[in-house]
């Protein structure tokens, strides 16, 4: 036999249940491999998580003919987003891993958008990727990713308007996709330097694939100490001494 180079690190085919409740999009995916075996979604502006959350996991496994102590880990989209909506999300996940000492994968709610345009190995125009989920009224959360969907910077609030538009004129492509990029159409039509994917939202391929790269990549959560980055700095007490 030949030894097995250093280098080499198994590819676990992992069992995954999925979902993200931060934006009114509800995903919930069970996959394997990185490939959705059963699914469901809702896209109603209801936000009804709270009812439609633990129905469709038990919709997905009954698709899937498995018991939940099937699953290797849980994995929840983080946000930013609805403060109500992560709430939903982060206890019912939470709630599945204690009950049945399962690792708990924490994907941020951008990674999740980034893998769900990305899920056709076709890089769009541009070398920056900058996912955009609704804050209010002119302002999102954004994040920018190169164009293989590796992040450059942290998630921060923004506000679009022309100023904003202006000042990537001279930066090279980018192109723009989520919610919070899809309340400013009017925005990219008078920008042509800037791209827009409309309807991009956390889907059932991204959070598939983005919950595999977690897990592949050994990124769990503390299941006592993973919290929802709600977005909102200004409710976010800095921590004096941590330069």
């Amino acid at each position: 036999g030949h030894p097995a180079g250093p280098a080499l690190i198994p590819v676990i085919v992992a069992l995954l249940l999925s979902f993200d409740t931060a934006t009114p999009h509800l995903a919930v995916v069970l996959s394997r491999d990185g490939t959705p075996v059963a699914w469901r979604t809702d896209a109603t502006p209801a936000l009804s998580h709270a009812e439609q959350i633990n129905v469709f996991i038990a919709e997905v496994l009954a698709e899937a003919s498995l018991f939940l102590t099937a699953v290797d880990a849980v994995a929840v989209g983080t946000g930013p987003g609805s403060y109500t909506g992560l709430r939903i999300g982060l206890s019912a996940a939470k709630g599945l891993c204690f009950a049945m000492d399962k690792p708990l994968i924490g994907m941020g709610t951008m990674d999740i958008l980034v893998a769900q345009l990305l899920q056709d190995g076709e890089p769009p125009a541009g070398p920056q990727l900058m996912p955009m989920v609704d804050a209010r009224r002119l302002e999102v959360y954004t994040r920018g990713y190169g164009p293989g969907g590796d992040p450059l910077g942290e998630t921060a609030p923004l506000i679009l308007d022309e100023a904003w538009c202006e000042a990537r004129r001279n930066t090279g492509p980018v192109t723009v996709f989520g919610d919070g990029a899809d309340k400013a159409v009017h925005l990219w039509q008078a920008c042509p330097w800037i791209t827009h994917v409309p309807g991009i939202r956390p889907g059932v391929a991204g959070l598939a694939r983005s919950a595999d790269r977690y897990f592949q990549s050994g990124l769990f959560a503390d299941l006592a100490y993973l919290v929802p980055a709600y977005g909102k700095p200004a409710n976010v007490a800095p921590q004096r001494g941590k330069e």
